[in-house]
């Protein structure tokens, strides 16, 4: 484990059991090791159901692990064993420190963007004058049209709301950010500007954990690759390694 590591996470197990089926037990994730240190962005590779996913909701616990240890360590040393804490102690966690951007913003009854986006700055310390206007920085960053910005989410397209989502994400940033897919619905240019966004976060010292179907994407942002399989790691290396073997794999 690095000096400089934000997440550790040890021997972590996810099993489902289908009771609607035949109660038989799914293995999602089988003993993965993984640390992402400061600054650092890790992208996750693997076809679909390999557990990439499942791992990000494994440390962001809206899965709760069956074993093992998610650690995530602040910028005072202290060490947080995200998957011992209790639900209220977890939700303290959850933005301050520990965010999560997925492909899909639920529509929130009445709230703006301009709401959304702001609220996720004063979460994490920022006061509301300067959150606002760091929102509005954001929202014009992401080439979210100012005339939404006061609108209903509920209204917005799947495109503008994945902007509003990866804009609430990246305002004053948490320590650990969690990616699922977070571009998956935009068009070439709003795709750029959220790439911009998201490269930025290394050079804040923000460590991120991602998952990109993309392999551009990753090849522009990740500065380590990790391949799974049948929920275990498979690989671990430097892109232009990794990339390599997954573009002769593809063809």
């Amino acid at each position: 484990m690095s000096s400089q590591s934000v997440l550790d996470v040890v021997q972590l197990h996810k099993s489902f059991v289908l009771h609607n089926i035949d109660g038989r037990r799914v293995d999602a994730l089988t003993g993965v090791d993984l640390h992402v240190n400061v600054g650092e962005h890790v992208a996750l590779a693997g076809s679909s159901g390999a557990g990439k996913s499942s791992l990000l909701k494994c440390i962001y616990r809206t899965y709760t692990p069956t074993s093992g240890d998610v650690i995530l360590t602040d910028t005072d040393g202290t060490r947080l064993a995200l998957s011992a804490l209790g639900e209220r102690e977890m939700v303290m966690v959850r933005g301050r420190r520990l965010g999560y951007v997925s492909q899909f913003l639920r529509a929130q009854p009445r709230r703006t963007p301009m709401d959304i986006v702001t609220a996720a700055g004063i979460l994490r310390g920022t006061d509301v004058t300067t959150a606002r206007v760091l929102a509005m920085e954001a929202l014009d960053r992401l080439r979210l049209d100012k005339g939404l910005w006061d609108v209903h989410t509920s209204v917005l397209s799947g495109g503008e709301r994945q902007r509003v989502n990866l804009a609430a994400g990246t305002i004053s940033p948490p320590r650990l950010l969690l990616l699922d897919e977070p571009v998956s619905a935009l068009d070439p240019a709003n795709r750029t500007a959220a790439l911009d966004v998201i490269a930025d976060l290394s050079a804040q010292g923000v460590a991120v954990l991602s998952v990109f179907h993309d392999l551009e994407a990753m090849e522009r942002l990740a500065s380590r690759i990790v391949v799974m399989r049948d929920g275990r790691i498979e690989s671990d290396g430097p892109p232009i390694e990794i990339l390599s073997t997954l573009r002769a794999v593809a063809r």
